[in-house]
């Protein structure tokens, strides 16, 4: 399976095989993270980071620091010549001068794949608009089966699926294992029609509920995602949908014994703090999962694993 020089810009570009592989290569570089690993000493990857992120960006440092390489970039626009007036593209093919491999995190919708375009490098796209988010995706589906040993589950989506990039990436993916979707959001925020139509050629069974509590009792996954307001054009329709749904030990009475809370993080107020320390509680797990992963697609495109 040929992943060296590949640009990992949508979820939609692999197939389930190729998904498969990149979980497998996942848990041997799990099982390696206690050793000093040495893949890619002398290779460089630069984080381009146009949008604000903390986890995302941190865990591909520690991907590429525990592989024995080196990290260049920058965290926001104003720290770059974009801030100059530079387009994207120019500071691409500057930046493939530099590095092995770029990660891209930009708030415009397909910027990734221009960036990708652009570049003689491999590019990741670490998140565009409310496009896609592959890398989140994968750590997500790489917690599901660890947790669950399978991924063809029922799994409840709360929040804004609207705007959510990382939703939109993860509903694809579970509807290619087989599983089972049921939708949750206010108002306004429900999941895109083309994304619809897309599971729908999928074959996934999809179900829409405005009651958070029947999602509950239902789903093996809840995964929640926090109502994005970076993301509405108008901060009055913002106001009208922040925190119309909260997780709390209430809401967890009613669910199965075995179901896990997932969040891409950062949240905000719609899990409440009391249910990390129930053992519904996966979502900082999901963040240390993201650290093998990312170290497996590094690995990949790079052609060491």
């Amino acid at each position: 399976m040929e992943f060296e020089g590949r640009d990992i810009i949508s979820i939609r570009d692999f197939s389930l095989e190729e998904i498969e592989h990149i979980l497998e290569s996942a848990a041997r570089m799990e099982a390696r993270m206690g050793e000093r690993l040495d893949l890619l000493q002398g290779r460089i990857l630069a984080c381009l980071f146009f949008e604000p992120s903390t986890r995302t960006r941190l865990s591909f440092e520690t991907a590429m620091k525990r592989l024995g390489g080196e990290v260049i970039g920058f965290s926001k626009a104003g720290a770059a010549s974009v801030a100059k007036g530079e387009n994207l593209t120019d500071t691409v093919k500057t930046v493939a001068n530099y590095a092995d491999v770029i990660v891209v995190r930009h708030p415009r919708e397909g910027a990734a794949r221009l960036a990708a375009e652009a570049s003689d490098v491999p590019v990741i796209n670490a998140g565009d608009g409310s496009n896609q988010h592959p890398t989140q995706t994968l750590l997500d589906l790489y917690t599901i089966k660890k947790e669950k040993g399978r991924l063809d589950v029922c799994a409840a989506i709360v929040g804004d699926l609207k705007y959510g990039r990382t939703v939109h990436s993860l509903a694809h993916a579970l509807a290619m294992f087989g599983a089972s979707l049921i939708l949750v959001s206010p108002s306004g925020l429900e999941m895109p029609p083309e994304v619809l139509l897309d599971l729908k050629e999928l074959g996934a069974e999809v179900t829409a509920h405005n009651s958070l509590e029947d999602a509950v009792r239902e789903a093996e996954v809840l995964y929640v995602t926090r109502i994005q307001k970076e993301r509405f054009p108008d901060p009055e329709e913002y106001e009208k949908v922040k925190g119309a749904y909260k997780i709390t030990l209430d809401t967890l009475a009613l669910a199965r014994e075995d179901l896990i809370v997932m969040h891409p993080l950062p949240r905000v107020d719609e899990i409440s703090p009391e249910v990390d320390f129930t053992g519904h509680a996966r979502y900082f797990q999901q963040v240390r999962n993201g650290i093998p992963v990312r170290m497996a697609l590094l690995a990949l495109v790079l052609g060491v694993e």
